[in-house]
């Protein structure tokens, strides 16, 4: 079946390892586009900080960023959808996190928050280009909806926190981890399959025209919904198993080499 949709992970998937978008992979998506189809992002990213990227593309889309949490259009910035966690839950985990010593970030009105600044703050901004704000003991207590709040440390402690979040608030969250270092926490209606499904279903095309391409643990429910996922070379092991493809690497022009072959060859 001809695809008519296809939402792109960004870190570890469309970006190299320099964080670009490489010439192969910009064509590939014009000449989709160009086509009719669909080309969007669907990242746990913020929405200020994928913006950017899909501006460069020249793509005028509903991205799903926050991991699903937001859908806001790229160029318009109209909100289509935004599912953010409730304030009294936010508070239970932020202090949570304040009596284990926890390192973790507030996502909130699409503004970076942290308690104070760390080397984790500091990689952080290094990788998104987003500046972070420290609050210091008001950052647990902002009596605000966060979009998304995101747990970030040295994957042994993070297998740990993991259990302790799971343990304490079950499926009053929902958790994803998207890298070695991070541990996503969204409201328990958010994914980027659901946030797939909706925009899907917005634009008439049903789950057999989807692509999803992605490369970790966040991605693994995008993957399952659409009508053909396509795993990175460099992915978690679970998500090339659940795959119904795998790529080259996203420093071996790994999405350009999807669109090309799953899309591009296959349009009539």
């Amino acid at each position: 079946m001809t695809i008519k949709m296809v939402a792109l992970d960004l870190d570890d998937t469309l970006l190299n390892s320099t964080h670009a978008v490489s010439l192969r992979a910009h064509r590939a998506i014009q000449l989709a586009v160009e086509a009719g189809v669909m080309v969007t992002m669907a990242t746990g990213r913020m929405y200020r900080s994928a913006l950017p990227y899909a501006l460069e593309l020249g793509l005028d889309v509903p991205l799903v960023t926050y991991n699903g949490a937001l859908i806001k259009w790229s160029r318009s910035g109209e909100t289509l959808l935004h599912r953010p966690i409730d304030v009294s839950l936010a508070e239970e985990i932020l202090n949570l996190f304040r009596q284990q010593g926890w390192y973790i970030q507030s996502y909130i009105n699409d503004v970076l928050y942290v308690a104070e600044k760390n080397h984790y703050a500091d990689y952080y901004e290094s990788m998104t280009g987003i500046a972070a704000i420290p609050l210091g003991q008001e950052f647990y207590t902002m009596g605000s909806q966060p979009s998304k709040l995101l747990v970030v440390a040295e994957p042994r402690q993070l297998a740990m926190i993991r259990k302790a979040v799971a343990d304490a608030f079950g499926k009053r969250v929902n958790l994803a981890v998207s890298g070695p270092m991070y541990l996503e926490i969204v409201n328990p209606m958010v994914s980027k399959g659901r946030a797939l499904a909706f925009l899907a279903e917005s634009r008439g095309i049903i789950r057999e025209e989807v692509m999803a391409v992605g490369d970790s643990q966040n991605d693994l429910d995008m993957i399952s919904y659409a009508g053909f996922g396509v795993a990175m070379g460099n992915a978690m092991p679970e998500v090339i198993a659940a795959a119904d493809a795998v790529t080259a690497a996203n420093d071996a022009d790994g999405v350009a080499e999807a669109i090309e072959k799953y899309v591009l060859e296959n349009i009539t």
